[in-house]
């Protein structure tokens, strides 16, 4: 069953098998010597994103949710190459970074992008040594007080934050956490309805993944459009034990991140018939 509200699964069959390639081409080139190693930090960090965009595709096409983590370990392998590789590039051309990513959670990509791996790792399980891998990579303790409430709900010594630092949307999110429990419901259902709409930003600031799936800036056909998912939601969720009844059924709520063994909590979409790329990937 597909759980996205976009997307025949035809869609959804050739982006996942495009990406597949795609990350067996990128591992046959880091076997080998590099022809511009200087792009290699960039390059081994695009390939993290690449599969967390995997990872989301196969929600969205309906894919066994405990199939998710499977490939956490090498997003994880890829961020960490690439700092390293970052290190030494910077170092030998005296650079002060060498990626175009700005890694600082007070830059709304690298928090959003953090927050959402945070989920991710918290709903899949994902085993203790990732964990540590993962919060190594984020770094950032002590800085946002959301973000820092959440890591402590696995990591009990986490230092907490004092302010957050983006208040919108995720204001709503930290007003649901410290309200009363007969509250929380309808709360984090407005946080979900607000969250699309209160990310948007301009120019340099608008997260990177934003556009995808507008009909107008970016359509579907383009296929770069994972889904549109609230992973900052089910994060909350895992973490405070929130009440999202309320949240299920909701285009951007992914509630069977939260409930493995079924039901899906998405409707039921009425699937166009099958062409053939569907029937050879399915079989």
């Amino acid at each position: 069953m597909i759980r996205d509200a976009l997307g025949e699964l035809d869609y959804w069959d050739e982006r996942i098998e495009k990406d597949y390639v795609w990350l067996g081409r990128c591992s046959k080139l880091l076997s080998v010597p590099s022809k511009n190693p200087e792009y290699k930090p960039q390059f081994t960090f695009d390939i993290s994103m690449d599969v967390v965009r995997l990872i989301l595709q196969k929600y969205s096409r309906g894919d066994e949710v405990s199939s998710l983590k499977d490939s956490f370990s090498i997003l994880l392998d890829m961020w960490e190459l690439s700092d390293g590789l970052s290190v030494e590039i910077c170092a030998k051309h005296d650079l002060n970074v060498c990626r175009s990513w700005a890694f600082s959670l007070s830059v709304l990509n690298h928090y959003n992008w953090c927050f959402w791996l945070v989920g991710l790792a918290l709903a899949l399980d994902i085993v203790d040594e990732q964990w540590q891998r993962l919060l190594m990579l984020i770094g950032g303790e002590g800085e946002d007080l959301l973000l820092d409430r959440v890591i402590a709900s696995r990591q009990s010594d986490r230092r907490i934050g004092t302010e957050l630092l983006h208040p919108k949307p995720y204001t709503r999110l930290l007003k649901t956490v410290n309200a009363p429990k007969e509250q929380q419901a309808t709360l984090l259902r407005d946080f979900v309805d607000h969250w699309y709409v209160e990310l948007k930003r301009k120019g340099k600031d608008e997260l990177w993944w934003y556009t995808y799936g507008d009909p107008e800036k970016h359509p579907l056909e383009k296929g770069s459009y994972f889904g549109r998912w609230c992973i900052e939601a089910v994060a909350a969720v895992k973490s405070f034990g929130l009440d999202d009844s309320l949240c299920l059924g909701h285009e951007n709520y992914p509630g069977d991140l939260l409930r493995p063994d079924g039901p899906t909590t998405h409707p039921e979409r009425k699937e166009k018939k099958k062409g053939w790329l569907s029937r050879i990937l399915r079989k």
